[in-house]
C-alpha cells in the first residue's frame, strides 16, 4: 500500500450549500468517481481532482459499497465529511495489481489545509444478524480495553471503529478501570444498539494524563445528525406549533404548515427543538422558549433532532449541542432578496437589481395536451433524483407553455419532485390527464438558488405570472399549431416519445 497512498480530505460546507462536486459511478469504470468539480467550491479548494476515487467516507471503506449507500453516508454526515481519495492513475493501477486498498495512510487535509484533528470519537452501532463485528482485548501490561478483530464491512467498521482504538465509555458510562468481563456484560445488556466513546493511539497520546469525555468528541462518525434550520418569519408567522412535554422537559415542533417558512427550512413533524439561536432550551419552560423565539425578531436559527437522532444521542448520554459546537454554524443564511446580491461588493442599481430578481426566479408553466402529446422529453439518470427537460418540440404544447431545454423540474401539479425518482415523476405526469402544471427553473437559476440556500417554491414568483397556455381562437389556428408541433413524426410516435429516460450507463449525485 506504500505506493498507493490516498489523501485524506475533510470538507465543510455552509448550510444550504453543497461540497462542490458530483459523485458518480460510470459504465466500464470501477469505483466511486469524483466529477464536475465546482470552481472555487470546497472540493476543488481542498485539492480534489476529476477522476479521483473515494475509498473511505468518515473512515468507513466504501469501495465495495453501492452508489446509493455512499451517497447516503455523505448526506448523513451533515456539514462536515472526511474522504480518503486515490488519484485515478493510482486507482486503476492498484486494481490491475489486485492491491488491497482498505488500509488508509495519509495526512489529513481540511479544505486545502493540512491539519491534526485529534479528538475522541463517538461511534454508534446497531447490531445486525451477524452481530457487531468486533472483539475486545485487554492486556495485563497495558491498562485499558482495546478494539480488535474489526471485520471489514461489519457494523463496527462502518461505524468508524478501528483496530487498537481504546474504549473509554459504553452508552455514556465510563469503563476506564472496569474489567473485561464487566464491559462485555454492559455490551450484552445494551440491546440492539450501543454507543462507544473511543480514542485511537495518537489521540490517546495527546490526551495522556488528561480527563477525556464525550464533550471533547467528534460526532462526525454518527449515522444520524441534528439539523440546523434557519427560518425567516413570513406574513403568517413561522408556520408551526410549539408543544412542551412537561414530564421530559422537551419541546416539539408540531402541525407544520405546508409551504410555510418552517417547512422550507427543513423542519419536520415532531422534531425536538434543542436550541434557539445557539442557546440550549432543555432546561427552559414553554414560555421561556416562546420568548426566545420572539426576541429573535424575524429570523431565528433552530437546532432540531428527529426521533432516531434524539434516541441515538440519548443512548450516549450526550447533548446534540455537540454537533452545533463542532460545526460552529449558528448564523442565519441570507434571506432570498439578500442572497440575490451576494457576493457582489456593491449593491446594484434598482433597475439591475430588479432584473437579477426577475432572472433568479422559477416559472410556472401550464399546458394542455394536444393529439401530438405535450412535446418534450423528461430526462433523468436512473436511480438518481433530479429531472430535467429535453427535446422540446418547436411549436408544441410545452414550447408554447415556456418550457426550455435543460429546465429543472421542481414541482408537478403542485407536488415537489426534486427528490423523486424518474419513474415517480413520469407517473405523476401521466396521471395528470389532459392538462399539466409544472414549476421549473432554468438550470443556471436552479443551481444559483440552491447554492445560496434558497428553497425553490411558488412564493418566489411574487407577482410574476406563469406562462399560461392558451387554446387557439379558431380550429384553423389550432390545426396549424398542431402541424408545427409534429414536423417529422406522426402523432402516435410523438405521444410515445413525450417522456423518456436517459442513459442507464451512469449514476451521479451532486454533493
Amino acid at each position: 500500500m506504500a505506493m498507493y497512498k490516498p489523501s485524506v480530505i475533510s470538507l465543510t460546507k455552509r448550510q444550504g450549500h453543497t461540497f462542490g462536486f458530483y459523485l458518480r459511478v460510470e459504465h466500464g469504470e470501477e469505483g466511486h468517481l469524483i466529477r464536475c468539480l465546482e470552481m472555487g467550491g470546497p472540493a476543488e479548494l481542498a485539492g480534489m481532482k476529476d477522476g479521483g476515487r473515494i475509498l473511505r467516507v468518515n473512515g468507513t471503506f466504501v469501495d465495495k459499497l453501492s452508489h446509493s449507500e455512499v451517497v447516503d453516508m455523505v448526506r448523513n454526515s451533515g456539514p462536515t465529511v472526511t474522504f480518503h481519495i486515490l488519484d485515478e492513475a493510482s486507482y486503476v493501477q492498484a486494481k490491475a495489481q489486485e492491491v488491497n486498498l482498505s488500509n488508509p495512510q495519509s495526512t489529513p487535509v481540511a479544505n486545502g489545509v493540512s491539519k491534526q484533528d485529534l479528538k475522541p470519537k463517538l461511534c454508534y452501532l446497531v447490531k445486525s444478524s451477524s452481530g457487531y463485528g468486533f472483539s475486545i482485548r485487554s492486556e495485563k501490561s497495558e491498562p485499558g480495553l482495546f478494539m480488535t478483530e474489526v471485520m471489514q464491512g461489519s457494523v463496527a467498521d462502518r461505524a468508524g471503529v478501528n483496530v487498537k482504538d481504546r474504549l473509554l465509555e459504553v452508552n455514556g458510562e465510563s469503563v476506564e478501570g472496569a474489567t473485561h468481563e464487566q464491559v462485555v456484560e454492559k455490551i450484552k445488556l445494551s440491546g440492539g444498539s450501543i454507543m462507544f466513546l473511543l480514542v485511537d493511539e495518537e489521540t490517546d497520546r495527546q490526551y495522556q494524563n488528561k480527563k477525556i469525555g464525550a464533550w471533547l468528541a467528534t460526532a462526525k462518525h454518527l449515522p444520524h445528525q441534528p439539523r440546523i434550520a434557519n427560518i425567516t418569519k413570513g406574513p403568517d408567522g413561522y408556520g408551526f406549533l410549539l408543544k412542551e412535554d412537561v414530564n421530559q422537559r422537551c419541546h416539539f415542533l408540531r402541525d407544520i404548515d405546508r409551504g410555510s417558512p418552517a417547512e422550507r427550512a427543513g423542519v419536520k413533524e415532531m422534531d425536538r427543538l434543542v436550541a434557539v439561536d445557539g442557546k440550549e432550551v432543555e432546561e427552559c419552560n414553554h414560555g421561556q422558549v416562546v420568548d426566545m423565539i420572539r426576541q429573535s425578531g424575524n429570523k431565528c436559527c433552530f437546532l432540531v433532532v428527529d426521533k432516531d437522532t434524539d434516541q441515538m444521542y440519548k443512548k450516549g448520554k450526550v447533548s446534540p449541542m455537540l454537533f452545533l459546537e463542532e460545526t460552529g454554524d449558528s448564523s442565519s443564511p441570507p434571506s432570498y432578496s439578500e442572497a440575490l446580491n451576494l457576493p457582489a461588493p456593491v449593491r446594484p442599481s434598482t433597475t439591475v437589481q430588479a432584473k437579477e430578481e426577475e432572472e433568479l426566479k422559477p416559472k410556472l408553466c401550464r399546458m394542455e395536451k394536444t393529439p401530438a402529446g405535450y412535446g418534450f422529453h423528461l430526462n433523468g439518470i436512473v436511480g438518481v433524483s433530479g429531472q430535467f427537460i429535453k427535446d422540446v418540440v418547436s411549436g408544441g404544447a410545452a414550447d408554447r407553455a415556456g418550457l426550455q431545454e435543460d429546465d429543472m423540474v421542481v414541482e408537478v401539479n403542485g407536488e415537489n419532485v426534486e427528490q423523486s425518482s424518474h419513474e415517480e415523476v413520469v407517473a405523476l405526469i401521466r396521471s395528470s390527464g389532459s392538462s399539466l402544471e409544472m414549476l421549473l427553473a432554468n438550470k443556471s437559476v436552479y443551481e444559483q438558488l440552491k447554492a445560496k440556500g434558497v428553497s425553490i417554491t411558488r412564493l418566489l414568483l411574487g407577482g410574476t405570472s406563469y406562462a399560461q397556455v392558451h387554446t387557439a381562437d379558431t380550429p384553423e389556428e389550432e390545426e396549424k399549431r398542431e402541424e408545427k408541433a409534429r414536423p417529422e413524426s406522426p402523432p402516435q410516435q410523438e405521444r410515445e416519445r413525450a417522456i423518456s429516460s436517459s442513459s442507464q450507463d451512469s449514476l451521479d449525485e451532486r454533493l
